[in-house]
């Protein structure tokens, strides 16, 4: 629990005794247990006397083609006292591209050093919390960045591999060196079980997915929060840019000073390897991580915001579905919330429940944290809901099909196909994007096709991802596509789309664990930013009609001629309440979430041939059950509340306040370029 900053004292080392007693030897999960062995890590160690040093691991690599292989710096800070009696910790690891140039976390923290060079500042709090309970935490500079060698490549072999290293280093198989061009060697078995935890936002939690897929030994457990699994997915949706710059501008970004002036050939190959036409190429292969997803030894804990508009959570759903395939352990929190840390949506349950997760598999204490409910779902701010499994036990793919409607862009949505023959046209309007389309979906327009359910009789649950078959006839020879799922219906949800993406930062601090003059232990307090709107755009995802043949290569369209193309919408878990309605908007440009076409193509759909496939929970009876009311059902509103508060298929709430939800109707500010992953927030 936290300290209050204005009352709190700070945690110093208990003594020798209690700490041989609380804490043991042994580190790696999976180690021997001693029966009166405790469930939780207690703050036993001093944080101020802690050991805080600098390492630089050979990575083996020379990115910046020198002719000296790389190294990275490791900054390290671990208990005294352990080392002194020779007891071996754990370690937690967050490498990152921005200590120096962005800074980490809701303060834009950055690490801070002494005269000699030695660390004083780690940014965050997991230092401050986790060192006194008998960790190590290390903070690595990505090759490229701040004090490391190397050049960044944006999710490559360098970024990669440089982390890697550092485990193997941990492990007792890399070496490192107490300065970044000495010949002393620095080893870390001494004081080290060699058990690592690596955990991140955003660019950091990608290179911990990354590191997984290497299946380095070593790597205990990953915590990925709103993390990328494969580069080319941040860029690009099936074809179609997301964004007007590549990853040779991130990488500038982030690269040190000295970095930007000897790494112009990665930029090169950066600016090669990635062209603008949206086809894949052996870049982006190498920096997909969900091929070898089977090669991941890890547990995996994932954070992701289901309005993450940055990293969005299409790639927590691949990444997902390819861990539960190769029977990964794992869990999952998903937040209303944007590109958001849970340290600043849901702080205390989120330490408690991190800490009794390193506590399992870094200490190899069994406090049942595996053995709980898989996924934590947030259903309304600040209100959250608990699944055993995830998806829940009963989702099963339920095929929504459109039909005409009466007027232009306003057609139905239901479980029986349209009739040959029947079609909605509509143009592309790149100045209008889904919070357009939605708020006139029952508005007769030619710049959407809009299908809507009637209102619904009972709750609706869509859980996973889904995806969307359109067949288009184009006017062009170019077309990008956008679909999306809608709650129709008025409500309060988080704030997403404004300043901080769902949270408010208020001037109020809480203390989480030990603090030193030059690194403070408390951070202001947040609170749930909200906003009444009528309705929400729970699932969105975008594709460029030229991919119809080749997923990995667009063609010019023929103009006349029908091409077909699936969709994959991003995942999502999505209550849509009794009398709300559901709708399925197809239209092209996605204004302020993807860059226009060439030209300005007017597309007919082939309703026969367009349907959804989405995961209901219930599958297609629940879905039938909800649009389709039978005489004789019980009260739907009431049948309806259980699935909202989280009582039906498997799922309990776990938090009191309920709040509804609904969409936000403010649009978006535009963007010239790539949010950083990870650096705004």
């Amino acid at each position: 629990m936290p300290i209050r900053a204005r009352s709190r004292t700070l945690v110093v080392a208990a003594t020798a005794v209690l700490t041989a007693v609380l804490l043991p030897s042994a580190g790696a999960h999976g180690a021997d247990r001693q029966p009166d062995r405790p469930r939780e890590s207690a703050p036993v160690y001093s944080y101020d006397d802690a050991v805080r040093e600098s390492v630089w691991v050979d990575t083996g690599l020379d990115g910046d083609g020198d002719g000296r292989t790389d190294r990275v710096a490791a900054d390290i800070i671990r208990p005294r006292e352990a080392a002194l009696r020779g007891r071996k910790v754990p370690v937690i690891m967050d490498a990152s591209p921005y200590y120096s140039c962005c800074g980490r976390g809701n303060e834009s923290q950055k690490k801070t050093y002494d005269a000699n060079g030695d660390p004083v500042q780690f940014p965050l709090y997991y230092d401050n919390y986790f060192v006194p309970r008998g960790y190590a935490f290390v903070a690595v500079d990505l090759a490229g960045t701040n004090r490391s060698d190397g050049c960044v490549d944006v999710g490559g072999r360098s970024d990669i591999l440089s982390a890697k290293a550092v485990v193997d280093w941990l492990g007792g198989r890399a070496a490192a060196y107490t300065t970044r061009t000495g010949t002393v060697r620095a080893r870390a078995t001494s004081w080290t079980t060699g058990a690592t935890g690596m955990i991140g936002k955003s660019w950091d939690g990608t290179i911990a997915n990354g590191v997984a897929a290497t299946g380095v030994e070593g790597l205990k457990t990953i915590v990925p929060i709103g993390a990328i699994s494969s580069w080319y997915d941040y860029y690009f949706s099936q074809g179609a840019p997301l964004y007007d710059a590549g990853p040779d501008w991130l990488s500038h970004y982030v690269n040190s000073p000295e970095a930007r002036a000897r790494c112009q050939a990665v930029q090169d190959r950066l600016v090669e390897g990635a062209p603008r036409s949206g086809d894949r190429t052996a870049l982006w292969a190498e920096r997909d991580y969900v091929p070898d997803a089977s090669r991941v030894r890890a547990s995996v804990f994932a954070v992701h915001g289901m309005q993450d508009l940055n990293v969005r959570s299409g790639h927590l759903g691949q990444w997902w579905d390819a861990l539960a395939a190769q029977g990964v352990e794992r869990k999952i929190w998903l937040s209303q919330t944007g590109h958001v840390d849970p340290f600043d949506f849901r702080r205390a349950a989120w330490v408690r429940t991190l800490h009794r997760w390193f506590d399992h598999y870094l200490l190899g204490y069994d406090n049942g944290v595996e053995r709980e409910p898989m996924a934590d779902i947030e259903r309304a701010p600040d209100r959250w809901t608990t699944d055993r499994v995830w998806p829940p036990a009963g989702t099963a793919t339920t095929t929504l099909r459109p039909g005409r409607g009466t007027a232009p862009g306003v057609g139905t949505l239901g479980l029986l196909p349209a009739p040959a023959g029947a079609t909605e046209t509509f143009t592309d309007d790149p100045a209008l994007g889904e919070l357009d389309w939605a708020a006139r979906i029952d508005t007769p327009t030619r710049a959407k096709a809009g299908f809507v359910t009637r209102p619904l009789a009972r709750d609706l649950r869509l859980a996973g991802s889904a995806t969307v078959t359109v067949t288009a006839t184009p006017t062009t020879t170019s077309a990008h596509l956008s679909a999306v799922l809608v709650d129709l219906g008025p409500d309060t949800i988080r704030d997403y789309a404004a300043p901080g993406e769902g949270i408010t930062t208020l001037a109020e601090r809480t203390c989480w664990g030990a603090s030193t003059p030059g690194d403070s232990a408390c951070f202001k307090e947040t609170k749930a930013r909200t906003t009444d709107a009528d309705f929400t755009v729970f699932s969105r995802g975008w594709a460029d009609l030229g991919t119809w043949a080749d997923p990995d290569r667009g063609r010019p369209l023929t103009p006349g001629k029908p091409h077909t193309v699936t969709l994959k919408l991003h995942a999502a878990d999505h209550v849509v309440p009794a009398g709300h309605r559901l709708a399925l908007i197809v239209a092209g440009t996605d204004n302020d979430l993807l860059e226009p076409p060439a030209s300005r193509p007017t597309l007919t759909l082939d309703l026969a041939r367009t349907h959804a496939k989405v995961p209901v929970v219930g599958g297609p009876l629940a879905y039938a059950f909800a649009t389709f009311p039978r005489a004789g059902d019980r009260d739907s509103a009431r049948a309806g509340a259980e699935a909202r508060d989280g009582t039906r298929d498997g799922a309990r709430a776990t938090d009191p306040a309920a709040t509804p939800r609904a969409g936000v109707t403010a649009p978006r500010p535009p963007r010239s370029h790539p949010p950083l992953p990870g650096a705004a927030r």
